[in-house]
């Protein structure tokens, strides 16, 4: 770390924001004493499946349904992938849904229906990355580990490096974060969910809010008057008129059947890009979103191997 990061390595630093989050922490359900009791690692991973690239305002019903419907990984291995891509909803990123249905069949299959403590075990489900495996470790079980998502990720670039945007995501950002934790596990857990909240509520992306944060006193990025370092991540594009918003249009015809087919020619026969019709299609059949069978479409029948996962990197807390 470059000299003006030496107060992240303070206790000062650190306890000014564990006092802050302590004050002003949201009032999130995966964050209750009954939520944990209740659903325990199972209500930790789904909310963490959940909260991949999608506000939390939009997650809380859809888990608060979800968790009724399946309250433990168990209830969720005997649905129908059709039963789990319909509760998904408009959640958006629907593979999630399947990786999320593969990995209850293999808690139930290789490990009693209970959630693994074991961050390898967990890396080891279907749709688990470095960061849900560790956010399930530390949020639900207590254990030390680095958590790094992109709220966490922001932090860190301003207060130690002094940039305005993080780098594109690495192991590095992992060990960058171990190097901040304090040793206490339980200060450690909450020192994870304050990084995350600070750069969700606070330290935001467009417009961060420097005269409320309590780190603004070391802050690199702060202290070198907020320059424009720029922004080398890639850009996602935008929803608007997207292959996403077809695939999205597509799924929303086959959930609104409840579990029917539809003839092929009748699902989106009005879309304004035929080809982008036929490429949402096609990609959804691919991903095992949906089935086509005898001119027809419908949401998945039977157990399918979900395609590969792309990302675990949550914009949660």
């Amino acid at each position: 770390m470059p000299a003006h990061a030496s107060a992240p390595d303070s206790s000062s630093w650190r306890r000014r924001l564990l006092d802050w989050y302590a004050r002003s922490a949201r009032d999130l359900p995966w964050r209750s004493d009954e939520f944990a009791e209740r659903y325990g690692a199972w209500g930790t991973l789904v909310s963490e499946f959940m909260l991949q690239q999608t506000p939390v305002s939009r997650v809380i019903p859809h888990l608060q349904a979800w968790l009724r419907r399946w309250p433990n990984p168990t209830a969720m291995s005997s649905a129908s992938p059709a039963e789990v891509v319909h509760q998904w909803a408009n959640l958006g990123y629907p593979r999630r849904a399947l990786w999320l249905h593969r990995a209850a069949i293999e808690v139930s299959e290789r490990h009693g229906g209970a959630v693994p403590r074991d961050v390898d075990a967990l890396l080891g489900l279907s749709g688990i990355g470095d960061y849900t495996a560790r956010a399930v470790a530390v949020f639900h079980y207590g254990d030390r580990h680095p958590v790094v998502d992109t709220n966490t990720r922001r932090v860190i670039a301003r207060a130690v490096h002094g940039r305005s945007q993080p780098e594109p995501a690495s192991k590095r950002d992992l060990t960058e974060m171990a190097q901040l934790l304090p040793e206490d596990r339980q200060e450690a857990a909450a020192f994870n969910a304050a990084m995350m909240e600070l750069g969700a509520v606070i330290c935001t992306a467009r417009a961060p809010q420097c005269t409320a944060c309590p780190l603004a006193s070391g802050c690199a990025w702060l202290a070198a008057g907020r320059p424009d370092t720029g922004d080398r991540r890639r850009r996602q594009a935008r929803y608007e008129g997207s292959d996403r918003q077809a695939r999205g249009a597509v799924l929303k015809a086959l959930r609104d059947v409840q579990g029917h087919a539809l003839p092929a020619a009748e699902v989106l026969q009005d879309w304004p890009d035929a080809l982008q019709r036929h490429r949402a299609i096609d990609s959804l059949v691919a991903d095992g979103l949906i089935e086509a069978a005898e001119g027809a479409l419908l949401l998945p029948r039977g157990e399918r191997e979900p395609a590969a996962q792309s990302s675990s990197s949550s914009s949660r807390r």
